[in-house]
């Protein structure tokens, strides 16, 4: 689905991380390997991060290796060669918007996590992050922006400037765990440009961009030494760059292209009219569970994820939160969602990735409304019970009070969180209510007493659940 079959048109992907690269380039990859080639992509980053990376995969033009591992234990490799050009890191973004610029670019594509787009429960952009006010007063002065919205602000005025109305077209496309992500994102972006007070840039965007919902899921690790050890192994060729995942991957997008899209439906990427119900499923019965296992491992002395989904009692947790608090309010659904939840735990349990608790543990401030809100406040309008999703929170708060006291066993990191206030609800005088009355984690929940009676009720669950199985771990 091109334009022309006689040059070659560029997704532009912004950061140039792990999941990116295990997930749409894998895909891209593998439709340039059927023969059509008609597409490729260029992608840098838009922070100074990641410089040795970026090294590494210049020097091998682009290309990596990819060890895949299923929950059997069967390790796979594939050379993925689908990102043709990628674009050093300058302050000045001057590669990115070069790229932005050329009428043979049809897409920016993007991973951000949930925190990065700096909305509030209201979605609002929160204008209290001081990055984000940084940001809005750099692309004020025409300089180049560094959060995802300035740098998006950055590129369109280039490409507005540079190409005519007929050919300008451009998909802003998602790829991140951001509930009605391309809505969102967009609102996001339309009000940041409102702040730097561009209103011919507000309107072009309007007229000339689409924003695609989509949902993305590949269980990708940080890469460590040992994949690169290990791919030299089995492979030969040494890779600074290789990463893993697992071997399970899907990726469904709402087929809204402004000016044309690679023909990904081809190697199994589901395009759709509406990918609401996959996301819901997606976002709450793996991600939620995700960090519930998380935060109980960190809290019982576990490193990794597949320790706390193999022991009984923490998969437990997550199991009964999915089936008695999940499964009722997202039914009916086009989705088998009990097959899907014991799926996603079999994923879970796979000890050779070797997902770590301080990945998923992160950004509790954004995961808490994003993940698991939505099912408390859903289940309390229809008075259903919220025992098993309190115990979420209630986890996520007894693993902030051991962040305030110093005890997590490595840096816990929360774009989201100030630290301030999180440090004053954990030495409060009740910490249950004082959690429960943020705003920030449960909007126009906070402070209820709904939601303060069975958080206290979770977190006493939690207390006692921690009690018996802390020294049972080793």
């Amino acid at each position: 689905m091109t334009d022309s079959q006689n040059q070659t048109l560029w997704m532009l992907h912004l950061g140039l991380g792990s999941f990116h690269r295990a997930h749409q380039a894998v895909y891209l990859h593998r439709l340039r390997a059927t023969g059509d080639t008609s597409w490729a992509i260029a992608g840098g980053n838009i922070r100074p991060d990641m410089a040795q990376t970026i090294v590494d995969l210049q020097t091998q033009l682009g290309a990596y290796t990819l060890e895949t591992v299923t929950p059997q234990g069967l390790h796979s490799y594939e050379r993925i060669t689908s990102i043709q050009h990628v674009i050093s890191y300058t302050a000045d973004l001057a590669g990115l918007i070069h790229n932005a610029k050329k009428n043979t670019t049809r897409i920016i594509s993007f991973t951000v996590t949930e925190a990065g787009y700096y909305l509030d429960a209201n979605e609002k952009l929160d204008l209290h992050f001081s990055e984000l006010m940084q940001d809005i007063e750099a692309v004020k002065a025409g300089e180049a922006g560094h959060t995802i919205y300035g740098a998006l602000c950055t590129l369109l005025r280039a490409r507005m400037t540079a190409l005519s109305s007929a050919e300008a077209n451009i998909t802003l496309l998602n790829c991140d765990n951001l509930r009605h992500n391309g809505d969102r994102a967009r609102s996001g972006l339309l009000q940041f440009i409102a702040c730097v007070g561009d209103a011919e840039l507000a309107s072009w965007v309007v007229q000339h961009t689409t924003s695609p919902n989509a949902m993305v899921d590949r269980i990708t690790p940080r890469p460590t030494h040992d994949v690169v050890a290990r791919v030299l192994k089995a492979t030969g060729v040494n890779d600074p760059a290789s990463l893993m995942c697992e071997s399970y991957i899907q990726w469904v997008i709402e087929d809204q292209f402004a000016n044309g899209r690679p023909a990904l439906e081809n190697v199994g990427v589901q395009m759709v009219s509406d990918v609401a119900p996959f996301e819901e499923a997606k976002i709450r019965l793996l991600n939620a569970t995700h960090s519930c296992i998380a935060w109980a491992g960190t809290l019982l002395g576990m490193t990794y994820i597949h320790e706390g989904t193999l022991h009984a009692p923490t998969r437990r947790l997550a199991y009964d939160y999915v089936t008695d608090d999940v499964i009722p309010v997202l039914t009916p659904c086009p989705i088998d969602l009990a097959a899907y939840r014991d799926e996603v735990l079999d994923r879970f349990a796979n000890p050779a990735i070797a997902d770590t608790n301080q990945r998923v543990a992160m950004d509790g401030f954004s995961k808490i409304p994003g993940f698991i809100a939505p099912t408390i406040r859903e289940r309390l309008a229809r008075a259903e019970p919220v025992a098993s999703v309190m115990v979420l929170p209630a986890l996520f708060l007894s693993y902030l009070q051991r962040w305030h006291m110093g005890k997590i066993p490595y840096d816990y990191q929360d774009q989201a969180m100030n630290s301030d206030v999180a440090h004053a609800i954990c030495a409060s005088e009740d910490p249950v209510r004082a959690f429960a009355a943020d705003p920030i984690l449960w909007g126009d929940m906070a402070g209820s007493e709904a939601l303060t009676e069975a958080m206290a009720l979770a977190y006493q669950q939690v207390q006692q659940f921690l009690a018996q199985h802390q020294l049972q771990v080793v």
